[in-house]
């Protein structure tokens, strides 16, 4: 345990990225979000690494006007989230030590997330083995797997990262050569946010087939096969490699001799690419981004989501008053094929749920913070901080949760888990239930009228 003193200098000395070549009023994405609380002063805040988005950068002008405490408090035995900066001169640099409110995100990303880390690698890799097995195959199973494989990047890319400043306390120290701050923009950038727009898009367009299953079967039957399903999955994952394609290429990176705690050190300077300066220009190519990511990754799929959520129960509801007139009538055949098909709503209404319970709010978070930024500055950022800090956190809790579901709500994954890992507790040549690949992944067998399976 350190000294308060000691403890303070170290939580305010790492610096990370000098910046000093950013568009004016336009949001960059790096480590961090720059805001600033008048012309002369620069506040920021970072969300590490889920969602690239949450964690953009606005111009971080004037910054040798800014109060820097260069590793000191004073007589605060906190930390000072507002007075962390730190400068060299006329060049500002950041200080990762400032990017979040460290009172929250050491016991959150330092301790907590490798924990959920493990988690969601083993709760994943399971959907992934039970789905990926032959009876299991559908098209809605090959949406989730893709689900669970996106989910499980987006957080496994920028874990050693977080481990490596949260868990093991490194967040003070600079980041050299260029190569490493190359590697680390990759890891907790750009790859999370692929990953994740992937995951959106994905979650969006199991809506949409399962809409189609339920409401218009006949259509569902021509265009949600298998292999149209896997070419989709295909496109979506382009598309979202696409987005953030040109991310890996629009910045620069040098390194810049500083003195830090008495020793002259390296750190990454970064500026914005020479194609960028030259072709399309910086205020353009960010304010086009973001305006792209807000509408395309935000606000349209989880609007839309929300429709779909609701167009899905009310045909839920109608197929279950149909139920009863059925079993009424005495047809039991099909009285049970619309007690899977509704079974299996159920449950995607409730795996779209838990997604959006913990994306809208980041996404409206996100579009605030780019209309404070680009319009007119009403934010109170520290709380925005705070807000997507924990956002963020509960996304992450969110991701071993489908499995939970499915293990819930979904008799033959179940029995496909047990046939998988295990079957020796049955003596061999006996049949059982488990080992029965007659019934869908929701409580009844198997229809070809339309997909009952998840």
């Amino acid at each position: 345990m350190l000294p308060n003193n000691e403890y303070e200098s170290r939580e305010t000395d790492f610096n990370i990225e000098l910046h000093s070549d950013f568009p004016s009023n336009i949001p960059t994405m790096y480590p961090s979000f720059y805001f600033s609380n008048d012309s002369s002063n620069v506040k920021h805040t970072n969300f590490p690494i889920i969602d690239s988005t949450l964690r953009n950068a606005i111009e971080y002008e004037n910054a040798s006007h800014n109060p820097s405490r260069n590793g000191h408090q004073g007589n605060d035995t906190l930390y000072d989230y507002y007075n962390c900066i730190a400068s060299e001169g006329n060049m500002s640099y950041l200080n990762v030590s400032c990017e979040t409110i460290l009172n929250y995100s050491i016991p959150l990303y330092g301790y907590c997330t490798p924990a959920l880390l493990l988690v969601t690698l083993t709760a994943n890799s399971l959907i992934v083995i039970v789905l990926s097995k032959r009876s299991m195959a559908s098209p809605t199973n090959f949406v989730l797997m893709a689900m669970a494989l996106c989910d499980l990047f987006t957080l496994l890319f920028p874990a050693p990262g977080l481990m490596y400043m949260y868990t093991f306390g490194n967040h003070y120290k600079p980041i050299s050569p260029t190569i490493t701050c190359y590697v680390w923009n990759a890891l907790n950038e750009i790859l999370p946010a692929m990953c994740h727009t992937a995951s959106v898009w994905l979650t969006l367009a199991l809506a949409v087939q399962r809409y189609f299953y339920v409401c218009h079967a006949p259509t569902a039957r021509t265009w949600c096969t298998i292999p149209r399903v896997k070419k989709c999955i295909a496109y979506i994952c382009i598309a979202a490699l696409l987005h953030q394609s040109t991310r890996f290429f629009d910045k620069s990176y040098s390194l810049v001799t500083i003195e830090w705690n008495g020793h002259l050190t390296n750190v990454c300077h970064i500026e914005t690419a020479d194609w960028v300066h030259e072709y399309i220009s910086e205020d353009f190519y960010y304010t086009f981004y973001f305006s792209f990511r807000i509408l395309f990754v935000h606000l349209t799929p989880c609007a839309s989501l929300v429709a779909l959520n609701v167009l899905l129960f009310r045909a839920m509801k109608e197929a279950q008053r149909k139920r009863e007139r059925l079993f009424k009538d005495n047809k039991k055949r099909e009285c049970k094929r619309l007690r899977d098909s509704n079974c299996t709503t159920l449950m995607l209404i409730v795996v779209v749920t838990v997604f959006l319970v913990v994306e809208i709010p980041l996404g409206v978070i996100t579009a605030l913070h780019i209309i404070s930024s680009l319009i007119y500055e009403f934010l109170d950022y520290y709380i925005a901080n705070l807000f997507i800090l924990f956002g963020n956190f509960f996304l992450i809790v969110s991701y071993p949760i489908n499995f939970a579901i499915y293990c819930g709500m979904s008799r033959q994954f179940r029995e496909t888990f047990k046939e998988i890992f295990i079957k020796s507790s049955h003596p061999r040549g006996t049949k059982t239930e488990c080992e029965s690949s007659k019934y869908s992944l929701v409580n009844g067998p198997r229809t070809v009228t339309n997909e009952t399976a998840l």
